[in-house]
């Protein structure tokens, strides 16, 4: 298993302008954890690519490991170091599905009705995991089970919980946050938290 670890945890300034460490990560999200059968789980991975693409929990597991240690970074002002993550990175969605050259952003669908959208530049990042372990441990129900996004570079709330779907977009677009007033990307060192 590769061990990565985020070009944000060596940054001079790692601890992004108005935020304050804490020991855990809190727990945050716009509905109770949803009930789920891994044997009926799917990942639905489609938009603009060749051909949609859909896998199991076994197929996901048979994709290669990673362990992510990352900063994560809430866009309510705190920040808890070191979160250590596994599961693959979003690198390996290049090998599995075709993705036409119109795509420049993906919006992440959740199994809870969430939303949120990535430009491709971060989503591609080598830092950007989809977790299904956290600290050696499967990933609770109330941080994402059974699939979590972690975008380490960019606010938490990228970070979408409960994976269900990843749609390749011809542009980028606001998602469920992002349609209620969050910054539209949500850099942690510039503080888009909010749009203006």
């Amino acid at each position: 298993m590769k061990k990565i670890i985020s070009p944000i945890n060596s940054r001079p300034d790692r601890l992004p302008p108005g935020q304050h460490w804490t020991n855990k990560l809190h727990v945050l999200g716009i509905s109770d954890p949803p009930d789920i059968d891994l044997s009926q789980y799917r990942l639905r991975v489609f938009g603009e690519v060749e051909e949609t693409v859909v896998l199991t929990w076994d197929d996901i597991q048979d994709l290669e490991k990673v362990n992510l240690i990352a900063d994560f970074h809430c866009v309510t002002r705190w920040s808890c170091p070191d979160v250590s993550w596994i599961g693959f990175q979003s690198l390996e969605l290049k090998k599995i599905v075709n993705i036409k050259s119109s795509a420049k952003s993906v919006m992440i669908y959740s199994l809870d009705g969430y939303t949120t959208n990535i430009p491709l530049e971060y989503f591609f990042d080598e830092d950007v995991v989809f977790a299904y372990k956290l600290f050696d441990s499967p990933l609770p129900a109330d941080h994402g089970y059974p699939l979590r996004l972690v975008v380490p570079k960019l606010y938490s709330w990228k970070s979408a919980k409960h994976v269900s779907g990843i749609e390749f977009l011809p542009e980028d677009r606001p998602g469920f946050w992002e349609q209620r007033g969050y910054h539209i990307l949500g850099d942690p060192w510039k503080e888009q938290r909010y749009s203006v």
